[in-house]
């Protein structure tokens, strides 16, 4: 008989809008949802969810910005823990900002890496969020989530 887990990571949004400068962004996520966990597979379990950051810039000047994640409620980047909903099981996962899964995305601390570009007025940066969760992990049946904040600085 199977086990199966259910896992979502959930993505808050911080609006980071600074009236004083003529250059304001928005940032918005879409969760990673890495569906049903199987405890017996040998493989790993990978899912993707996105980061946009749209800017304005009166002055149509190009500008550097910086995408943070936050560690979540694990405290740590590598790996960060989904926690059950019912229980004290925790479920390691990693999130990168590449496909090739190498770069582990934070805040530039702790070993990991942030997105880094420059936009002008009106652009939009879209960028994945790569997810794994490896396998092999026992834990119980139920649902397991983490919460994180995406953090845009200029």
């Amino acid at each position: 008989m199977k086990s199966l887990v259910r896992v979502t990571l959930f993505l808050c949004t911080l609006l980071i809008c600074a009236e004083s400068f003529a250059f304001t962004c928005r940032i918005a996520t879409t969760p990673v949802n890495f569906g049903t966990y199987d405890v017996f597979s040998r493989f790993v379990l990978d899912s993707t969810g996105t980061v946009s950051v749209t800017c304005n810039n009166i002055e149509k000047k190009p500008m550097s910005i910086r995408v943070t994640l936050s560690a979540g409620n694990s405290g740590v980047f590598n790996p960060r823990e989904l926690r059950s909903t019912s229980g004290p099981d925790r479920l390691s996962y990693y999130l990168f900002s590449d496909p090739s899964m190498t770069v582990v995305w934070g805040d530039g601390t702790g070993g990991s890496s942030y997105v880094s570009a420059v936009v002008t007025r009106d652009s939009t940066l879209t960028s994945l969020i790569y997810g794994r969760i490896p396998p092999g992990q026992n834990v119980s049946v139920g649902s397991y989530s983490d919460v994180l904040t995406a953090t845009v600085l200029w």
